[in-house]
């Protein structure tokens, strides 16, 4: 149940409007993109991993399940090709270096109700990360939406980049 509630914190952020593109980066075995996508089934969202064999546990799932709005590639985020509104994550690298890996990959247009940018899952202490990628970086601390003591130092980041 925390995993779920971990993912929802993002819909908790920002409510993603039909016809966005979302980009999952280290989706692992499909968290956050899968729970999005049921979440928001007028999103398409693109999941990647390095791993080949998550992938492969992704497509098997949203198949089985039926999911129409998701695609799923093995290969790094620096290969991906596409532009998107929102690229969410669940903590695959420290902040400043994760940053690198994304930039350039934005729309230019406003669907969505915050400006399109990057939605980081994490925990713990954030504030020398958060110096590094010097710009402005608003924490949401998802204790103010589950009461679970796992909740207690984990946040959603959200970072503009448009």
């Amino acid at each position: 149940m925390k995993g779920m509630s971990f993912i929802n914190a993002i819909a908790k952020v920002n409510d993603f409007s039909a016809g966005s593109k979302v980009l999952d980066v280290g989706t692992g075995g499909g968290f956050p993109g899968v729970p999005l996508a049921i979440l928001y089934p007028e999103v398409s969202f693109h999941l990647v991993d390095s791993i080949g064999k998550k992938i492969k546990v992704v497509n098997a799932v949203s198949e089985q399940i039926g999911l129409m709005n998701i695609t799923a590639a093995h290969g790094r985020a620096e290969d991906v090709s596409g532009k998107f509104d929102f690229v969410v994550s669940r903590a695959v690298a420290k902040l400043p270096v994760f940053m690198t890996w994304v930039q350039g990959k934005f729309e230019k247009r406003f669907l969505n109700p915050k400006p399109n940018g990057v939605l980081f899952l994490k925990g713990g202490d954030l504030r020398q990360e958060i110096k590094e990628v010097n710009t402005t970086v608003d924490e949401y601390e998802l204790s103010a939406h589950f009461e679970e003591e796992f909740f207690q130092t984990k946040k959603v980041l959200y970072i503009r980049v448009v």
